[in-house]
């Protein structure tokens, strides 16, 4: 098995001896299967439950588009399905089941039981290579998932190809916060969590990557200019709390706009 042990290139994760993009992507999938049935646990353990927070701050902020029942809507990089439970609370009855996928079985077969009574379609599937028609999703979020994508540039462009003109894209995502809250944040981050993980899980991979991999990723004004780049308008960064996270949302172009 491919070590877990990480650095990051300028456009997406790359574990060491990686020597493309394909192994890059088996190599998070088999770190995320390894770590599945402890990670609902983990993730509330780490962030005392912030994190159910910025799941649910992230899903009120689309709750316009997920009130219309026609409306196709995709979590991507779902993992257990954590984000895709606070989009469903904004579903009305007899609404387009919400498609949540990922490419970690593990992950999954984890979620499986929180969907087991909500109209959700489970799909296992590469964020890059998503099997959907083009321009058919008014929808797609992503939480925690996109920094760990081999190529962000490609994932934004497939994202884009999904979406119907005038489609949202929400991605909420780590970052690192600034002023003297950052630098105890950094201590606890780098030091404190990995060294809780390995208690948990039993692995120290997992747990060292995620500081690494939240440090190497764009910060905001560089992935917003990736977004916008990659054919999106409306691009905007909210931070959640001091900073920790943000949601990143935009809008794709329509077919007048991406002919200008």
């Amino acid at each position: 098995m491919m070590r877990i042990d990480y650095t990051m290139s300028a456009t997406g994760a790359k574990p060491i001896g990686a020597a493309n993009e394909a192994g890059a992507a088996l190599a998070v999938r088999q770190m995320f299967d390894a770590i599945a049935p402890r990670y609902d646990l983990l993730n509330h353990v780490l962030s005392a439950s912030v994190d159910r927070l910025w799941w649910r701050r992230a899903a009120r902020r689309f709750r316009e588009v997920l009130a219309r029942p026609e409306a196709a809507i995709l979590d991507i990089c779902c993992g257990t399905g954590d984000m895709t439970m606070a989009l469903m609370k904004h579903r009305p009855p007899n609404a387009q089941p919400v498609l949540a996928a990922d490419f970690a079985r593990g992950m999954l077969e984890r979620g499986a039981h929180k969907f087991c009574r909500h109209d959700v379609r489970v799909i296992e599937a590469d964020a890059l290579h998503l099997p959907l028609r083009n321009e058919s999703l008014n929808l797609i979020v992503t939480a925690f998932g996109f920094r760990n994508l081999a190529n962000y540039e490609a994932g934004l462009r497939e994202f884009h190809r999904v979406l119907k003109p005038g489609g949202q894209l929400g991605i909420l995502e780590f970052s690192e916060p600034g002023g003297v809250f950052g630098k105890a944040y950094a201590v606890y981050f780098r030091h404190v969590l990995p060294a809780i993980g390995r208690i948990f899980c039993g692995k120290d991979g997992p747990y060292r990557y995620l500081p690494a991999s939240v440090g190497s990723f764009p910060p905001p004004a560089e992935m917003l200019d990736l977004m916008q780049s990659a054919g999106y308008m409306e691009c905007a960064w909210q931070p959640y709390t001091f900073g920790v996270a943000g949601l990143y949302t935009a809008t794709r172009t329509s077919v007048i706009e991406s002919l200008l």
